[in-house]
């Protein structure tokens, strides 16, 4: 029994290209040859066939193929393990981009699920992401914002605005009070300090009083974060810091 290279072509799920090409390089050449001079390839063509796709989907080069098949003295123990090595090393290069690929993918779908028309209109010119790699870089590797990752993630357009509305509507009053020159470690400061507090907690991440604390501090500090709250009312940044500061102790101690 003997077949075409058609049929072998399709058993194998290889192309007519290939098995010609095989031929050509000497790599399978079949056994037989019709009266016209078609190539015919028995069982043992087969079963040579076989092992060239068998090293090939192990990744060897045809040449060293050809050597696993036809040198008597090549040792195919060593070779397996060197392929076993190389096939090791490009299992683990995958797995690492697999884990790229699948980290990009979840930052994508962690972030701020509007549209650029969305988020202005929500956010005006504030846009929150403006400084999501800092962010990331900042603070990727905790748990608080792995946890406001995946809440925003969830978040839809009217979320963001009952969001925006608590917070300008807090800063107004703290405004205000602050414009009252009411103290820092009174209790209407220290009331909004845990207000903003419980609001962050609410809508982002656990925010512990010693986190808040840090947070404090950032305020002043980071020139970004103090013009923002200065904006509400001159000094506000630093008001803000002690009130938070002042409600931490009075809630600890």
């Amino acid at each position: 029994m003997s077949y075409s290279v058609g049929q072998v072509a399709r058993f194998a799920g290889v192309t007519v290209r290939t098995l010609h090409h095989y031929d050509e390089i000497g790599l399978l050449v079949p056994g037989e040859r019709s009266p016209a001079g078609h190539r015919r390839y028995g069982e043992a063509d087969l079963d040579r066939l076989q092992r060239v796709l068998f090293y090939r989907e192990l990744g060897f080069p045809l040449d060293e193929v050809a050597a696993l098949l036809d040198d008597p003295d090549a040792d195919q123990r060593a070779h397996l393990r060197r392929r076993h090595d190389l096939l090791t090393a490009r299992i683990e290069k995958l797995r690492r981009m697999a884990a790229a690929v699948e980290h990009a993918m979840e930052a994508r779908r962690m972030g701020i699920n509007l549209t650029p028309e969305e988020r202005f209109e929500v956010f005006g010119d504030k846009d929150p992401e403006r400084y999501a790699g800092e962010a990331e870089q900042r603070w990727g590797g905790t748990e608080a914002y792995a946890e406001s990752q995946r809440r925003a993630a969830r978040y839809t357009k009217a979320d963001w605005q009952r969001m925006k509305a608590e917070a300008d509507e807090w800063g107004e009053r703290y405004a205000a009070l602050v414009n009252g020159a009411e103290p820092p470690a009174g209790a209407p400061a220290m009331d909004m300090a845990e207000e903003h507090r419980r609001h962050i907690s609410s809508w982002f991440y656990d925010c512990p009083y010693e986190m808040h604390r840090a947070l404090a501090g950032m305020y002043v500090s980071d020139e970004r974060f103090k013009a923002f709250y200065d904006s509400m009312a001159p000094g506000l940044a630093e008001h803000l810091k002690a009130a938070i500061e002042a409600n931490a102790a009075r809630r600890t101690t």
